[in-house]
């Protein structure tokens, strides 16, 4: 599976991060497995350890995210070094938002040296559309001092706004049936 080179949104440039790739690693019937490689990332600021626990605003820090596209609507995900995590289903272009169903949560595993963090997760199958999809990886970076940056696959110009269709810029086949 292809390897995405984030871009950070030119109005909002990192200050010692950088660079930023993401991968699918693998889709299988249990489990997605997805990786985000952080680059320059020694004022990188990284929520704590909080224990397994659906949660809302994740994104106001270091946040890694997955967005899948199926038809006109589409599933958000947020997955945070703390191990929280949170699940949301639109209808629409940012309309029409609620929890999506979760039976296991998420499994988040950040290892960091000096200058690089990496970061794994997982999220179970079965609350994924089924295949095809768009989708678009992408991580909200805070750095010491507040400084955030915002790294998509692609981004719309005006400002960073993950759910925005150009976000939507993988994409995953469905399986070949021999």
């Amino acid at each position: 599976m292809e390897t995405f080179d984030l871009t950070a949104h030119p109005a909002f440039p990192a200050r010692l991060v950088t660079g930023v790739a993401a991968r699918i690693l693998s889709l299988d019937g249990n489990w997605l497995t997805m990786r985000w490689k952080v680059e320059g990332a020694q004022e990188l600021v990284l929520p704590p350890f909080a224990g397994r626990a659906r949660t809302d605003g994740l994104w106001q820090t270091t946040c890694f995210e997955l967005f899948v596209k199926d038809g006109e609507g589409y599933a958000e995900f947020n997955l945070s070094s703390s191990e929280r995590w949170a699940a949301y289903d639109f209808t629409g272009y940012r309309a029409g938002m609620a929890e999506r169903a979760m039976e296991r949560a998420p499994v988040c595993t950040p290892r960091r040296g000096q200058s690089v963090l990496i970061f794994d997760a997982a999220i179970p199958a079965s609350a994924l559309p089924p295949l095809p999809w768009d989708y678009g990886l992408t991580a909200v970076i805070e750095e010491e001092g507040g400084h955030k940056s915002y790294w998509a696959i692609a981004h719309p110009p005006e400002r960073p706004d993950f759910h925005h269709p150009a976000c939507f810029a993988g994409r995953l086949a469905a399986p070949l049936r021999p």
